[in-house]
């Protein structure tokens, strides 16, 4: 099993075309200190619950590192790159790059390693290395510097490929033979992503840096266990239930893991599965328009930078799926970011899609029965018109809100009424605390609030499908009550769009029990708006997409949404939310508002009490 050989063979005898930032940020960064994370900033997660500090440091000194390779390989060996540098200058910076890697501590990021918990201590454990993202990410950029320029490092650096491959062995490939007790392995039927993360790196660590052929096969073979059990989880409509931004995380990973196999044996292990087929439409059924698309859990609603397109779309021109091949190569920009890591920078470099010349597919209407979305929008191919999209789900999936049967609507591909997403993540994100963080709540979704409750945690609140929607009526109807404690039917919400005459309705009505302990009288419907809210007469107002960062530069007259109401049936409340964490601020600008329709209950005068009642929202685009 092995890959064919890079270097010489697969890089262009006159270099590569670097773009321009990449090179840029390279030649200023030559030659100055190295990112340098410390003891004081691994301990900072177990003292105060901050991840950025270390991690930051981490992925600058990896990222640094990225460009150093690129430009070595630009450069070419015994000769000058296109910025005058001799390829031995950047080979040097990645020599100390890569021995500043083998000399760091810990390869496992701090929020993941369980040397607190084992220890007390703030410090890493060199005899107990813990595999984390961080590790199998070292190690995979490891792998693949070595594999397009080991030769050079030979002559430049003896002795540093065996000081690679023995941090490897000792950090990443052992401890993955030797326990069977790491969560992200899935053996207790809990598969997410970090399976296939660390399992494609692993295996581009054992195909490039163990040279023992027992162990090469013996680790490779567990990564594949690894991945098929990643694969049977995944449900018959390839639906991924952190949503769009952890799909190139997760999903992505394995496809990229499935690549090298299916290279390292000659085709002999094929990775086009059914289920792949599904997966690789996921991201394009997803997509609102522009940069943005839906996020559910801790996603970001708009698409990071550092995306790996043209993996995608040679999987999509693979499977013949024309629909996710040109999206993926509308959205590529042949400009990798180094934030991706090193093996997805030189597959880009060597290979990436040609722009494409049709428009981008934005289906009309997509409904995962596995995640319980529906997305919709009013005129295929084209961002122009109102979207819809509704989720039923419950609230026992990865990186969960409490979001279930929440709504988004964008009008022109901008979103108005919105899913906050993802906030930085701290020590609260994955603990006991996590529903106390504003973004996870239901309360801070596009859902009801009966009686003022928030939505319960765990499988068993969930929705019930009542009606499915098919591509010529796209109406979701869910029966929301489990979610809140209360049977089912409680709580019906229908979510609809109607081509003709364009307009969305979201209907609530209910029919509930008295409220329990923690309720209060107050019949909660709640709309999370981005951009600027502007009340009208009475039963009416407008979200407009002021203040939402980049909607100016793709829509030169933005339009809004009008939203339109029965005033008597309810009380209005609206709540601003200042947005102070750089991720949401990013995504929305300096504020999110919620907007709540309220109705009251009467006192409940016997146990045999039910309050009962109904509301519509209905959305339409301004003129």
């Amino acid at each position: 099993m092995d890959i064919p050989a890079a270097g010489s063979a697969a890089w262009p005898a006159e270099g590569l075309h670097v773009p321009g930032p990449v090179a840029r940020q390279a030649q200023e960064e030559r030659g100055t200190p190295w990112p340098q994370p410390l003891v004081s900033h691994y301990a900072r997660y177990f003292r105060d619950g901050n991840r950025t500090a270390y991690e930051g440091l981490v992925a600058a000194r990896q990222q640094r590192l990225t460009r150093a390779v690129v430009m070595a390989l630009a450069s070419g060996p015994g000769s000058p790159g296109a910025d005058g540098v001799d390829a031995e200058a950047w080979l040097d910076e990645v020599i100390d790059g890569a021995f500043l890697l083998c000399e760091q501590s810990s390869w496992s990021w701090a929020a993941h390693d369980d040397v607190f918990r084992r220890t007390g201590c703030v410090v890493p454990d060199l005899a107990t290395p813990y595999l984390d993202l961080g590790a199998g990410e070292v190690a995979a950029q490891l792998a693949w510097l070595d594999h397009v320029l080991g030769l050079q490092l030979d002559d430049r650096a003896p002795g540093l490929r065996r000081r690679i491959r023995e941090e490897v062995a000792g950090r990443v490939i052992r401890p993955f033979l030797d326990r069977l007790d790491w969560h992200w392995l899935g053996l207790d039927g809990d598969v997410h992503n970090w399976n296939p993360w660390i399992h494609s790196n692993l295996i581009a660590a054992a195909l490039f840096l163990v040279d023992d052929p027992d162990t090469r096969a013996h680790t490779v073979a567990r990564c594949i266990e690894g991945l098929d059990r990643f694969l049977a989880s995944i449900p018959a409509d390839g639906a991924i239930d952190e949503g769009f931004a952890y799909w190139w995380n997760g999903a992505g990973r394995a496809l990229e893991g499935l690549a090298l196999l299916e290279q390292a044996t000659g085709g002999v292990l094929d990775g086009g599965l059914p289920v792949v087929r599904e997966l690789v439409a996921f991201p394009h059924r997803m997509h609102i328009g522009g940069a943005w698309f839906l996020n559910v859990a801790d996603g970001p609603a708009r698409a990071a930078a550092a995306l790996p397109w043209d993996m995608l779309h040679r999987w999509a021109a693979r499977l013949g799926d024309p629909e996710a091949a040109a999206h993926a190569a509308a959205m590529a920009t042949g400009a990798p970011d180094p934030a991706a890591g090193l093996g997805r920078v030189l597959h880009a470099l060597l290979e990436h899609p040609e722009p494409a010349s049709n428009a981008l597919p934005l289906v009309a209407a997509t409904y995962l029965p596995s995640v319980q979305i529906m997305v919709a929008r009013e005129t295929a191919g084209t961002v122009q018109g109102l979207f819809l999209a509704a989720k039923g789900g419950h609230n026992g999936e990865h990186h969960n809100h409490r979001d279930v049967g929440s709504v988004v609507v964008a009008v022109d591909g901008v979103p108005l009424l919105v899913d906050a997403g993802q906030p930085t993540y701290t020590a609260q994100t994955f603990g006991p605390d996590r529903y106390g963080i504003r973004a996870m709540q239901s309360k801070w979704h596009s859902v009801p609030a009966p009686f003022g409750l928030e939505q319960g945690t765990g499988r068993d609140f969930a929705a019930g499908v009542l009606n499915a929607p098919t591509p010529e009526r796209p109406q979701l109807e869910l029966a929301l009550g489990a979610a809140y404690g209360f049977e089912p039917l409680a709580w019906i919400r229908t979510a609809e769009l109607r081509r003709a005459p364009g307009r969305i309705t979201i209907a609530d009505r209910w029919d509930l029990p008295a409220p329990g302990a923690g309720g209060t009288s107050d019949i909660d419907i709640t709309f999370l708006t981005a951009g600027t809210l502007v009340p009208g007469p009475d039963g009416t107002a407008t979200v407009r997409p002021d203040g939402i960062p980049a909607v100016g530069a793709a829509n030169a007259t933005p339009r809004g949404a009008a939203l339109r109401w029965d005033p008597a049936a309810v009380v209005v409340l609206v709540d601003e939310w200042e947005l102070d964490d750089p991720l949401l601020a990013d995504a929305w600008g300096p504020r999110l508002t919620r907007l709540r329709f309220r109705t009251t209950a009467p006192a409940a005068p016997s146990p045999a009490f039910r309050a009962a009642g109904a509301f519509t929202l209905t959305v339409e685009a301004t003129p």
